[in-house]
């Protein structure tokens, strides 16, 4: 038994049980034993589209400098990433910026927002040559200045509630122990989650989620441009519509894991409910991951690096491949962007 598992076990025996949303937090973010405080699991438990292809960073520098242009190119303005990884994202984007906005880079007050030690000396490390600033939560990002954001799987991380119906009604699902092992149950109580579909018919058994951390963390963002120019981009995995089903899911060694075994040691994820981030401020989308890039103009992109490396043109369209497939991180990826209310931000000129 790992030590984070027995400590949650103790927690247990003094305080009850736990919400799934408690547990979440505690595995992933335990000060000494949590998941992303313990080292760098890209690439080791999961890759994501910067690890995948430079293509992905540049495509979103681009979209950035266009919606900085398309507000005037504000002089002073805060380039936010939340949960930046490696650090790969940002510098691809910079890269980007750079050759075609040089001004761009120069007046942007760079933010990575991180609350792992050792994630934060690996973007130390890869971001070497450029002016970074680290915060820990979005809230300590100043709003004095407009505020152009990124979030590439952020959002699944942050941890849910779940909430399953009996005969009774709705009740929130809970982590109890039982000898040295975890287990879900169900709270005694009868609840009205604050979902959608908790007013309506729903067969025995069903599950419904929510992300309050999430929903709130988008309105803060929303906020923001009720007094300030900016874009926030938020792309990640999920559903448009609100739906039924347990989304709950650990990963190890790039294959999916029971969450409740090793806490700490597994990636904690959910599905991310796009419709109620959408109600966070004024957005456009969902739209797919696929239909993103294609309208930035990852083909003409692609096709130019294979010219300039025709030994790398098989891994290049294999990339490109696996950011856009359907069967890959094309439709499942889905990007929300929220802004003032002024220009359509790239690539969602047609999105509702």
């Amino acid at each position: 038994m790992n030590a984070l598992k027995e400590k949650i076990l103790r927690l247990i025996a003094q305080t009850g049980p736990i919400s799934v949303a408690q547990y979440m937090q505690i595995a992933l973010s335990d000060p000494e034993h949590g998941y992303y405080m313990r080292g760098d699991p890209l690439g080791k438990d999961f890759i994501t589209a910067p690890e995948v292809s430079q293509i992905f960073g540049e495509l979103l520098g681009l979209f950035f400098v266009q919606a900085w242009e398309d507000r005037g190119r504000p002089a002073r303005f805060h380039f936010v990433e939340l949960g930046p990884g490696r650090g790969t994202l940002m510098a691809d984007m910079l890269r980007a910026a750079e050759k075609v906005r040089p001004n761009f880079v120069e007046t942007a007050r760079i933010i990575l927002v991180e609350t792992s030690p050792s994630l934060k000396r690996i973007q130390e490390e890869t971001l070497a040559l450029r002016r970074v600033t680290w915060l820990t939560r979005f809230e300590e990002v100043s709003g004095d200045v407009p505020l152009f954001l990124i979030a590439n799987e952020f959002f699944d991380a942050l941890p849910i509630r779940q909430f399953v119906r009996s005969e009774r009604g709705w009740h929130e699902r809970m982590i109890i122990a039982e000898g040295e092992n975890l287990k879900f149950a169900l709270a005694p109580d009868v609840v009205v989650p604050s979902h959608p579909l908790a007013a309506k018919p729903a067969p025995l058994g069903s599950i419904v989620e929510i992300n309050p951390a999430a929903d709130a963390l988008a309105r803060q963002i929303g906020e923001r441009f009720d007094e300030q120019d900016g874009v926030a981009l938020i792309i990640d995995y999920g559903y448009a519509q609100p739906s039924f089903g347990d989304t709950l899911q650990a990963v190890k060694n790039n294959a999916f894991a029971d969450p409740l075994t090793e806490p700490g040691e597994a990636d904690l994820t959910a599905h991310v409910d796009f419709s109620a981030l959408k109600r966070a401020g004024h957005a456009l989308g969902p739209i797919t991951q696929r239909e993103l890039l294609e309208r930035l103009g990852i083909e003409a992109r692609a096709e130019r690096l294979k010219k300039e490396n025709p030994g790398k043109a098989t891994d290049i369209d294999a990339a490109v491949e696996r950011l856009t497939a359907p069967k890959q991180m094309g439709t499942l990826f889905k990007a929300l962007a929220i802004f003032e209310d002024r220009e359509t931000p790239p690539g969602f000129e047609d999105a509702h």
